[in-house]
């Protein structure tokens, strides 16, 4: 199972992406494969002009079409998420997270803007096709905190809810048919008449 991170802040010390990289940590964690991408990484002028044809485009649809979830974080401004991951998501296709378990996480000036996540954001996956969205991880920026070093901070309680997040994650990614507790399984065939003990 892969997972894409999609950072949608600008900035170097995004509070937003301090919970995103925390997140992939603990899912990296779990043994899950994770890739990452953010504004910085796509030039410009193709977000700007809305590229659709060029190759950034192209190569950020492959990236988004070889993946099982995607993490997505965003600061709010202006009581919305931000323009810079509208841009990136304006180049996906129309069904492009039809099939994907996607998480979103925003951090904004205070709690307040929570509901931009859920008339900003949630209706912009869900036209690009997103039927299985994770509740959201929403943070003031008091919760976080990122040093000029780059350290961040993360206050308990919003730790604590995107540990929860990243454990649904990783729930609705393990394969169907996976046996969690083989006695218990082999008891169940034992008792269905698939064989005898």
């Amino acid at each position: 199972m892969s997972i894409l991170t999609l950072a949608g802040s600008p900035s170097q010390r995004s509070r937003s992406s301090a919970l995103l990289r925390h997140a992939a940590h603990l899912l990296r964690a779990r043994g899950l494969a994770i890739a990452e991408l953010g504004l910085r990484d796509l030039p410009a002028e193709d977000l700007i002009e809305g590229h659709y044809a060029g190759p950034a485009a192209n190569a950020l649809r492959a990236r988004v079409a070889a993946v099982d979830a995607v993490l997505i974080s965003t600061p709010v401004y202006k009581a919305s998420f931000s323009g810079g991951l509208k841009a990136v998501l304006d180049l996906l296709d129309e069904k492009a997270l039809a099939g994907k378990v996607v998480l979103p996480i925003a951090t904004g000036g205070s709690p307040a803007h929570l509901l931009a996540l859920e008339y900003g954001l949630k209706p912009v996956l869900s036209a690009l096709g997103a039927r299985h969205i994770l509740a959201g991880v929403y943070a003031t920026d008091k919760q976080v905190r990122v040093d000029d070093d780059g350290a961040s901070h993360i206050d308990d309680d919003v730790r604590t809810r995107l540990e929860d997040s990243v454990e649904r994650l990783a729930e609705q990614l393990r394969p169907r048919g996976v046996v969690v507790n083989e006695a218990f399984d082999l008891g169940r065939l034992a008792l269905a008449g698939g064989f005898s003990v």
